[in-house]
């Protein structure tokens, strides 16, 4: 495994004391602060390089446009030169990727769509604007404006100026500024090992049949989904049976092999939880209990140096604080420059008198027939049910002790917004 460098504080928490719950923005903060790890370096080709994080800045070596050229196929001239009558003669054709002779003074040249404009050239008048004469003489049918149409050497990169900083995510537009510099092979973070680790004695795996008081596990292929849309390469361990020592084996296994350990339920207090004491006895448990809804179980440590997040049991709470908590700690670890996923101010189109201490998420689609989009409950907002959260488009996020008052504004996040 790469070794991390992380500064994570060693402490334990006293099992018997009930926890006290900390703020989602505390939390994000604390384990930023306490896992800075740095995956290895490769380099890649850039048709194989979408989606991968840049670890180094990238500078220009060549301006782009390397030279002056015409933005549309048209007519070059000198408008100093542009006589009463507007006729000029044609004296040269500059197709592009051509090297044109310098402008012969009082005529005009035929050029064409990214090709260089000649010395003497100072604009570039549209075929539309031009009237065909006899022979090979022409006519502009109207005044031009100096300099117009023409593309100037550096006007979108000027060599030397920083294209790309370290931590970027390579995307098509950022892929296409690479390639116009002639860079073939680009620097990247490899990608992140993610361990997802599963438990519980109901779970059975998609496609076996089920037996009584058991249930498919969609936990592992929801994270599991989640981590491979934002680049991590994925490793499933089979689900764990709620035993101590198996829990304990697997998180070790699982820790020794992965830059990251992500592990759904038993984290609570059950006599059957097993997450959390085998995080403590193999390792440290820096912080447990969120003041969030769904998602209150969440709990991260480290197992020597591998990041350890264990997320809740049930479905919707898992994939909340998956992406609510884990996602920022993710690109952190990847190298990604850090990103906060953008809240829109919007209205509610429901009441709700009943508050709670934590911040909720609600699961919410957007109606847009009033023409203002206006967050809806997208159905149950129990954190068993993963069918609500397929439905929306996002969280509206509301404060601890806050009712929800039709009209009023709240903060909403796109759920995509978190993986961009």
């Amino acid at each position: 495994m790469t070794e991390c460098l992380c500064d994570l504080e060693q402490h334990r928490q006293n099992d018997s004391q009930k926890p006290n719950l900390i703020t989602v923005e505390k939390a994000q903060a604390e384990m930023a602060r306490l896992a800075r790890c740095q995956v290895g370096i490769e380099e890649v080709p850039l048709e194989l390089a979408q989606g991968r994080i840049l670890a180094s800045d990238v500078f220009a070596t060549l301006s782009v446009p390397p030279y002056d050229n015409s933005a549309m196929d048209g007519y070059g001239l000198n408008i100093d030169d542009l006589p009463q009558n507007h006729q000029l003669q044609v004296t040269q054709r500059v197709p592009a990727g051509t090297s044109p002779s310098s402008l012969q003074s009082g005529t005009a040249i035929r050029i064409f769509t990214g090709a260089p404009v000649p010395t003497g050239v100072d604009t570039v008048v549209p075929q539309e604007q031009v009237r065909q004469l006899e022979g090979t003489r022409i006519e502009i049918t109207a005044t031009p404006t100096r300099g117009q149409n023409i593309r100037r050497a550096g006007e979108d990169v000027q060599a030397g100026a920083r294209l790309l900083a370290a931590g970027t995510r390579l995307e098509a537009a950022e892929l296409g500024v690479l390639a116009s510099q002639g860079i073939s092979d680009i620097p990247v973070y490899r990608r992140l090992r993610v361990a997802v680790v599963t438990t519980g004695n109901e779970l059975i795996t998609p496609g076996q049949p089920l037996k009584a008081g058991q249930i498919y596990n969609s936990n592992s292929v929801t994270i599991g989904a989640a981590l491979q849309r934002l680049g991590c390469e994925v490793t499933r361990f089979p689900t764990l049976a709620d035993s101590g020592q198996a829990t304990r084996d697997a998180l070790a296994k699982s820790a020794s092999e992965h830059d990251l350990v992500i592990t759904t339920g038993g984290v609570s207090v059950g006599d059957e939880d097993y997450v959390r004491p085998a995080l403590e006895s193999l390792g440290y448990l820096h912080l447990w209990g969120i003041a969030m809804k769904p998602g209150k179980p969440f709990a991260f440590g480290q197992i020597g140096t591998t990041p350890v997040v264990c997320l809740p049991g049930n479905p919707t709470a898992a994939l909340v604080t998956f992406e609510v908590m884990a996602i920022p700690l993710l690109r952190r670890l990847m190298g990604t420059k850090p990103t906060k996923a953008r809240a829109t101010s919007l209205p509610a189109g429901f009441n709700r008198r009943k508050t709670t201490v934590r911040q909720e998420y609600l699961r919410v689609f957007l109606d847009q027939t009033s023409g203002v989009p206006t967050a809806i409950p997208a159905g149950s907002q129990s954190s068993g049910v993963l069918s609500v959260a397929s439905k929306a488009d996002g969280y509206f996020i509301i404060p601890p002790q806050t009712p929800v008052n039709e009209g009023e504004h709240y903060d909403f996040v796109y759920r995509d917004n978190f993986y961009q």
